[in-house]
């Protein structure tokens, strides 16, 4: 986590103001959740996404306006003859899509058509089949599965009279998977032992609790992410800490925790004693006057001895970060003077101590510079740092060879080109040195790294460049009160509950739509701490209860895929024929079946005239409308 974050979180929880869906209000009662959230399931057009194409039989030319997201333009086959093809190409495969929507150019027209989908673009699957159909419909909407999807492609067989043939709208929709990892950092608890957390801590079933992890497992949580500090010491004096929170010891217990509860645990190793982030990298105190080559045995034997006591102790991690977000290297050494790194202040004012060897920092202001001295400098930090970094690596494979192995660094706004050259280097490096990691991940935090469409490029570019690794947002957060709900930089959800629900879900859906279903979890940063999904329960000491916004883990998962979407047409002076039931896709077995619809009643005189007129349904699970042309 960025520099500007640590320095201001302490080890307390904040207590923030009563925040309702995007207005402030007053103090609620102390039983009720401060602020509501209505989180719906993640559902994703990923035929409108910058890097889907089409292709058509014939108007090539303006086979994208059919998947740009915008009805008002379209794609027009040359001519009005039927028998006519747009395939979209989604830019690799996906395994939830679970919908297709379709929108023709012309209403009052009835067109026969089907849907097939495809991995490969050879071998097809027919997911509809619309070859005989007679009605005048603009459009509809299709239920299916198939994983391993990468093609969408639809058939237009015949229409009625002879119309342009045309399509304004192909959509193709992906569901949150089953097996992207939800989870969050939770080192913190270590410092909150003290303290209860309860679902509903004023009501008679408490539900979920006392511990912190009991209440983030049962609202959706399955994984946790532990920092480890080699020795921890005061950011400011560089003395021990009175309390070695987050060291290796205490971190064993915590550990225990998670495991306990059947959780995913990661462990991210710092390799410093306080706070490592893209601005400080300090060395441990230990390693800090260790010529080179000892240097990098110390990574290897302290990362090796250490996962053996997790594993000794029953807690094998699933997942190791070697570093944290190093994109500027990590335990820095003499190399420091050249970086101008002045954090943590003690790394400074005894730089005869920790800056007296070289170490891991990277040297980004001689990257591009033509100058050969600076250029071998340069490449001398790289052989260095990855020589570290292959020492750690090295030690998780030979320790637990079933552990992941992530490398985590960031993208800062507009600095996308920076974070690929650092993969190129390092990846280069690595495996040149015999290593190689499972996972490239990054933090995201909208104020620091960008809109969430910005993300969206940086994990599609980082996908297809290094298609052979699983990509991870390794840290995300997001407030949910403070700026008088204003939203934070470079995002566009307000400071409430309900923009902190819907801002951590922006990012689920980022990793879910990541090509080739190669992206595999999202941890959210210290959720009961920093920029908190919790708060103190007033009138109870040490007692804490989750925002609804953390209902986002358990409720962004579709169980259900509605037939949202009717098209209908009619007469005018006739009243629309509607449906009375609507068909769903029930995904845990993908089985379609119906489910009753009650559609609002009709204004007098609501098809008097040609036009448009939309009609709003109710079913079990959810609202469904009826769009009806009235000719």
């Amino acid at each position: 986590m960025i520099a500007r974050f640590r320095s201001r979180v302490t080890a307390a929880f904040t207590a923030f103001a009563t925040v309702a869906v995007g207005v402030l209000t007053a103090p609620t009662p102390a039983h009720a959740i401060y602020g509501t959230a209505d989180i719906k399931p993640i559902e994703s057009n990923i035929a409108a996404k910058f890097w889907a194409s089409a292709t058509a039989s014939s108007g090539s030319a303006t086979a994208r306006s059919a998947i740009d997201g915008n009805p008002a333009t379209s794609w027009y086959a040359d001519g009005p003859s039927a028998r006519q093809q747009l395939t979209v190409d989604l830019g690799g495969a996906y395994d939830n899509l679970r919908k297709v929507k379709v929108l023709f150019a012309d209403r009052g027209v009835a067109y026969r058509y089907t849907i097939q989908v495809s991995a490969d673009g050879r071998r097809w699957h027919e997911v509809a089949d619309e070859s005989r159909n007679r009605a005048a419909e603009r459009g509809a909407v299709h239920l299916f599965t198939r994983p391993g999807t990468r093609y969408v492609r639809l058939s237009i067989i015949g229409t009625s009279g002879h119309p342009r043939i045309g399509v304004s709208e192909l959509q193709v929709f992906n569901y949150l998977r089953d097996d992207l990892v939800l989870g969050a950092d939770m080192s913190w608890m270590d410092d909150r032992q003290d303290q209860e957390h309860w679902v509903n801590p004023l009501a008679a079933d408490k539900g979920a609790g006392p511990h912190l992890l009991d209440v983030a497992k049962d609202r959706g949580m399955e994984y946790s992410r532990l920092r480890i500090f080699n020795e921890p010491r005061s950011e400011s004096t560089g003395q021990p800490a009175a309390i070695p929170r987050q060291g290796p010891e205490r971190s064993l217990q915590s550990a225990r925790w998670v495991k306990e509860r059947n959780m995913g645990l990661g462990i991210d190793f710092h390799y410093a004693d306080s706070w490592a982030d893209p601005s400080k990298q300090p060395k441990p105190r230990a390693w800090a006057q260790l010529e080179f080559d000892d240097l990098t045995k110390a990574v290897y034997g302290y990362t090796r001895d250490y996962l053996g006591r997790l594993i000794r102790q029953g807690t094998r991690p699933d997942k190791v970060a070697v570093g944290n977000e190093i994109i500027n290297g990590f335990m820095y050494g003499s190399e420091a003077a050249l970086i101008g790194t002045t954090a943590p202040p003690y790394f400074v004012d005894q730089a005869d101590v920790y800056q007296s060897k070289p170490g891991g920092g990277l040297l980004w202001r001689y990257w591009q510079s033509t100058d050969p001295e600076e250029q071998r400098l340069y490449h001398e930090a790289w052989d260095r740092f990855t020589t570290l970094a292959a020492a750690g690596i090295k030690a998780v494979r030979d320790t637990s060879p079933k552990t992941k192995v992530e490398i985590h660094v960031i993208v800062g706004t507009g600095r996308l080109a920076k974070t690929m050259e650092f993969w190129h280097q390092f990846l280069t490096r690595v495996k040149a040195k015999g290593q190689n990691p499972d996972v490239l991940a990054i933090s995201y935090y909208p104020e620091w790294h960008g809109t969430p469409e910005a993300l969206e490029v940086n994990l599609h570019t980082m996908t297809t460049a290094y298609p052979g690794y699983e990509i991870e947002v390794a840290e995300t957060s997001y407030p949910a009160s403070g700026g008088d709900g204003s939203p934070m930089p470079n995002s566009p959800f307000p400071r409430t509950v309900q923009g902190q629900a819907d801002a951590i879900q922006r990012v689920f859906q980022a990793a879910n739509d990541v090509v080739g279903n190669r992206g595999t979890g999202v941890l959210v940063w210290e959720p009961a701490g920093w920029q908190s999904m919790f708060r103190a329960v007033p009138g109870m000491s040490n007692t804490w209860e989750p925002h609804a916004s953390i209902n986002v883990f358990n409720a962004s998962q579709a169980r259900h895929v509605l037939e949202d979407t009717v098209h209908v047409t009619t007469r005018v002076g006739r009243a629309p024929a509607l449906p009375s039931a609507m068909r769903v896709l029930t995904t845990s077995n993908n089985r379609i079946s119906t489910v009753p619809v009650r559609w609002q009643a009709l204004p007098d005189g609501a098809t008097d005239r040609p036009g448009e007129l939309v009609v709003v349904g109710t079913t079990a699970l959810g609202k469904v409308t009826a769009v009806v042309d009235v000719l």
